[in-house]
């Protein structure tokens, strides 16, 4: 497709319809809406069911019927302009599911406002938001595959590496000691990977602030934590260059990384990555020890299964290597609470099914890269066409999740609005991905996925502790 083609106005409007539902979803999965619904118990407004409310909270849970309604209307618009372009069996069909479950999510809320929120409603009222939603994702992939879709875009068999040999690739070695002396300096530093401390620091950071919630963290507890896992994730990152040392001298992408270079001698490198292992284990045994195995677990999985096993072996490798980026999430509840708790495994499942949706695009971008190395890349063993619509299938996957998690006691408002904004922005970029289907928009999803989680992981950060 031409990076020039603008996306079908009946996909906006798909677009702007799921994330109108998810907007109900993540304001009805939080604790915050509670309050307003009790303050008005009747409906459709309050009172004798059409007296305008006298509080705040009364006129909130108004303004969430108000939006409710205007989306609804949405949804069925959205289901006669897609009956009425004749689109496909299966995207019709979704659209029915959704038009058709949303009367019933309709009378779940009134059920709720009138008999008070139980735990069996709110299960109910998220389930059925859910279902509606995965329909009109459902909807927006199927679409999407027809308009943009490739049907020959198939790879014959699985990819075979084509890399030149390593000595026809040369580097460049500063031979001033100063110079020497700072590169060397850096290659260290970038054996650690930097770039992924942050984020999955942030990760902690947000297991943390909900198992802790309004009673605060320890300062101790909260650096000793955050120290492990930086460490940790430098050991990870040590391990996984002395490991793809070869394939690295002779892929572009990767032939100026530290060992491909020659700048750090292997032997050095695996003494560096042992010993940033091991202060990370202690850092996390002043916490405590289930934080030290599962920092351990996390080293190991992340080094040894998906590097070894996962990574050249099965196009799966993404998928089941994102464990490896949930474990900070629940290393920071434990941290706090000493145990594995309900909170920690949901954080840790949005970050599981948010991997895909985000390394897929960097796989897309790398492609042929991956291909000349050998590596079973989804785009590389099923296609770019289905790469993208299983970016566009976990990046709904995540904003389930991510909406579920509203459901904490200890998120509100900062956590939904944030996470809504960023969602549309995250899903607007997928979108464009599928007309462009350039180097620059996977880019561009990629950089929006980063932007997506770490202004979610943020935001819980404020919510719990903040406000």
């Amino acid at each position: 497709m031409a990076d020039t083609q603008t996306p079908d106005r009946f996909v906006g409007l798909l677009a702007a319809t799921a994330m109108g539902v998810y907007l109900l979803l993540a304001v009805g999965a939080t604790t915050a809406i509670t309050d307003a619904t009790a303050a008005c118990t009747a409906w459709p407004v309050c009172g004798d069911g059409w007296t305008l409310p006298t509080t705040v909270d009364g006129y909130v849970a108004v303004g969430h019927r108000l939006v409710a309604l205007a989306v609804g209307l949405l949804v069925v618009a959205t289901a006669v302009v897609g009956w009425r372009r004749r689109e496909s069996r299966r995207v019709r069909a979704a659209l029915a599911v959704s038009v058709l479950l949303y009367p019933v999510q309709a009378a779940v809320g009134a059920l709720v406002a009138t008999s008070g929120v139980t735990l069996a409603l709110s299960v109910l009222h998220l389930a059925v938001a859910m279902v509606i939603f995965g329909g009109l994702v459902a909807a927006l992939a199927w679409t999407l595959e027809v308009q943009t879709g490739d049907p020959d875009d198939v790879p014959e068999s699985a990819p075979e590496p084509d890399l030149p040999p390593a000595d026809d690739r040369s580097p460049e070695i500063p031979s001033e000691p100063v110079a020497r002396a700072k590169a060397t300096a850096n290659a260290y530093f970038r054996l650690m990977k930097p770039r992924l401390m942050w984020l999955l620091c942030l990760v902690a950071s947000a297991g943390m602030a909900l198992a802790a919630g309004s009673q605060g963290l320890d300062i101790v507890t909260v650096l000793a934590t955050l120290g492990g896992g930086a460490l940790s994730i430098g050991a990870s990152g040590t391990f996984n260059h002395v490991l793809e040392r070869d394939i690295d001298r002779r892929m572009n992408r990767t032939s100026d990384r530290p060992l491909a270079t020659d700048l750090v001698p292997v032997r050095n490198a695996i003494a560096f990555g042992v010993v940033l292992a091991a202060l990370s284990l202690a850092l996390f045994a002043s916490v405590n020890l289930l934080a030290a195995a599962l920092g351990l677990a996390a080293i190991l999985f992340y080094s040894v299964v998906y590097t070894l096993i996962l990574k050249p072996n099965t196009v799966q490798n993404t998928v089941i290597g994102g464990a490896a980026g949930a474990l900070p999430a629940i290393i920071g509840w434990v941290a706090v609470t000493g145990s594995i708790g309900l909170g920690g495994i949901a954080l840790a499942t949005l970050i599981f099914l948010w991997t895909p949706a985000h390394f897929y695009n960097l796989a897309l971008a790398y492609k042929d890269d991956y291909e000349r190395g050998g590596f079973p890349m989804m785009p590389v063993v099923r296609g770019e066409t289905t790469t993208r619509r299983h970016i566009l299938w976990y990046l709904g996957a995540t904003l389930l999740a991510a909406g579920a998690l509203a459901a904490s006691e200890a998120l509100g408002w900062v956590y939904v609005v944030s996470g809504v904004l960023v969602g549309a922005v995250f899903l607007w970029a997928v979108v464009r991905l599928h007309y462009e289907q350039t180097e620059s928009a996977a880019f561009r999803a990629f950089h929006a996925s980063n932007a997506y989680l770490g202004v979610t992981l943020l935001a819980i950060v404020v919510d719990t502790l903040a406000i």
